[in-house]
């Protein structure tokens, strides 16, 4: 990588990356890295114009290979194949589905914020963060709750690798992840549920049943996004309140506020920083050539801090209207699970300041963020216990 290059690269992991994303939009909003002919785009426009053109910047297997051995669907599908897909899933996850799950969020996040409530200190990340959006995927997917340890190990061996994993390794874990679903599956034709397993075993596309590798396939995604994106979204918003208790009061004494507060911290910290897509067409944007079979990451948390689509952007304005944020994507492949994201971010929000109003980091805490996903792996708070 070029040394010119290299300083639009530092910062982007930081606690605030948004003064390394501002260099990148104003100094190379199109950057080339260098490394095996990609690119990195970085403005709103150029990035919600690429969402929005899966035939040109498609999302399919070549874009990144996570392990898997087929294209996760409907994530590695574009359209048209990519539309029965999501007419078959979007109800499952549709926002009238979540208002009937929200209650049982409720009750689980509320069980475990009394287990430390009195305690005046907790690892939010460890013990509400995680644990909570991870039993509510499981119990969905009628996974058992005591395997969650496994489920998340496999799922960091494929997002959040050791620094030594390799594409061998990798491979590795994708297997164990199938196999893990053929069991699951197995145990399903003996004994169907009314979980989300039992239901996509019956389901049809084109008039025909679901394959077992097309369940598989849809399964592998599910799992890595159902263990972790609500889990980093909590980490960053209450990393971020932890630290502005006069934006945490005015979110708590303003109760209506709670769901522009939800979605301005969603573009403000942009969880899922990054994007990949491989390019099918050559296309310019922002003044730079880009060719057919280019690898491409679409820089989420830049354009969500784009002084070109937001006003004042780098100013948290819980009352910003509207907020077109990219937080969940955008265009065919806009995120599947956005509605139960919104459910389970309010409920755990609400279920914790009801509880715990005032709080603050532990002292001498300095945050480490990960990259590509940005989440921490402790969050330790700390609070007056109560009497």
């Amino acid at each position: 990588m070029a040394e010119t290059e290299a300083h639009l690269l530092v910062g982007v992991n930081a606690p605030d990356p948004k003064p390394a994303y501002r260099r990148r939009r104003d100094e190379c909003p199109v950057l080339r890295t260098g490394e095996g002919g990609s690119a990195v785009i970085s403005r709103y426009e150029d990035v919600l114009w690429a969402l929005r053109h899966p035939e040109v910047f498609s999302s399919d297997s070549e874009a990144v290979s996570i392990g898997n051995e087929r294209p996760l669907i409907p994530l590695q599908i574009d359209p048209p194949e990519h539309v029965k897909y999501r007419k078959l899933l979007d109800p499952v996850f549709s926002r009238k589905r979540m208002a009937i799950l929200e209650p049982q969020v409720r009750r689980l996040a509320a069980e475990r914020i009394e287990a430390f409530a009195d305690r005046g200190v907790c690892d939010f990340h460890g013990e509400l963060a995680e644990p909570l959006p991870s039993t509510v995927f499981l119990q969905l997917l009628g996974l058992p709750l005591e395997r969650l340890p496994y489920f998340l190990e496999l799922k960091d061996g494929i997002i959040r690798p050791e620094a030594s994993a390799t594409p061998v390794s990798r491979e590795t874990t994708g297997r164990k992840i199938y196999a893990l679903f053929e069991e699951a599956l197995d145990a399903r034709s003996a004994e169907p549920g009314e979980d989300l397993l039992s239901w996509m075993s019956e389901e049809e596309v084109d008039g025909r049943k679901l394959t077992r590798e097309q369940i598989l396939d849809i399964c592998y995604l599910l799992l890595l996004a159902g263990l972790d994106t609500v889990t980093a979204s909590l980490d960053c918003f209450v990393a971020y309140l932890a630290q502005h208790p006069e934006r945490r009061r005015m979110a708590i004494e303003r109760p209506e506020m709670l769901d522009g507060v939800i979605e301005e911290l969603l573009r403000s910290e942009t969880p899922v920083v990054t994007v990949l897509r491989v390019l099918k067409q050559d296309v310019t944007l922002s003044s730079v050539e880009l060719k057919a079979g280019e690898r491409v990451a679409l820089l989420l948390g830049a354009a969500d801090s784009d002084e070109r689509s937001f006003d004042d952007p780098e100013r948290v304005d819980f009352g910003r209207r509207p907020n077109r944020h990219l937080a969940f994507g955008g265009g065919p492949h806009r995120c599947l699970g956005s509605h139960l994201a919104r459910m389970e971010l309010r409920a755990v929000l609400e279920e914790f300041h009801a509880r715990i109003p005032e709080y603050e980091l532990a002292p001498g805490v300095q945050l480490q963020y990960s990259p590509g996903i940005r989440q921490v792996s402790e969050l330790p708070l700390v609070w007056s216990a109560r009497a």
